[in-house]
């Protein structure tokens, strides 16, 4: 007679290692994911929070060879003091202006039309950055 062996019945005795593995992998990936919301959570709110002067270029409009207007909208907390800083280039990519305006007003929102006197003709107008007085560049 030949002994036929039967496999072991299934979940009998316990979880199988690959199961225990795939668990473990499971816990492991939520982990991981939940980690990472939380950084991302945690980067945008600095980013915005950290955030004392916020400009935008709203438009411009090129006056003459030699003058652009730049209509420029400031955000900030309402002490805060300092400036932004505008280029105005060329259609070939060179420089023709690049001037700071300051901001000193206790007030939270700025909304100004700015001048600019250009080297040459502008074809754009670009808001380099915004520094607050005693902070970092934004």
């Amino acid at each position: 007679m030949t002994a036929v062996r039967e496999a072991l019945p299934e979940n009998r005795y316990g979880r199988s290692a690959d199961q225990r593995a795939d668990r473990k992998l499971k816990i492991i990936g939520s982990v991981l994911g939940v980690a990472f919301l939380g950084m991302i959570g945690w980067i945008g709110y600095d980013y915005i929070a950290g955030q004392g002067i916020r400009a935008e270029v709203i438009k411009f409009k090129v006056v003459s060879d030699e003058r652009v207007e730049v209509h420029l909208e400031v955000r900030k907390d309402t002490d805060a003091k300092g400036y932004c800083t505008l280029r105005s280039q060329h259609e070939d990519g060179s420089d023709v202006a690049r001037k700071d305006f300051r901001f000193d007003e206790q007030t939270d929102r700025i909304d100004r039309v700015l001048s600019m006197r250009t080297t040459s003709r502008a074809t754009s107008v670009e808001l380099l950055g915004c520094t607050e007085d005693g902070g970092a560049a934004h």
